[in-house]
């Protein structure tokens, strides 16, 4: 399964929330982050309990284009 990941730069605060929870998918680059990697294979719920985190929900998930992320 493959997970598309997004941050919009426009809404990041660089908070690193998402860094501090899952440094695997998400880097803190000067005032703002990023994923680590724009596409990403598996299923790893600390990707999604990331984006949920996110305080300006700055961070997308999507699967088969699909959003999946952040969560209700």
């Amino acid at each position: 399964m493959s997970r598309q990941v997004e941050v919009n730069p426009l809404r990041c605060i660089g908070s690193g929330i998402c860094a501090g929870t899952a440094p695997e998918f998400f880097v803190l680059e000067g005032a703002r982050s990023r994923p680590v990697r724009a596409e990403v294979e598996g299923d790893d719920e600390l990707l999604l309990d990331a984006a949920d985190m996110c305080p300006v929900m700055a961070i997308t998930v999507r699967e088969n284009g699909r959003e999946i992320a952040p969560r209700d």
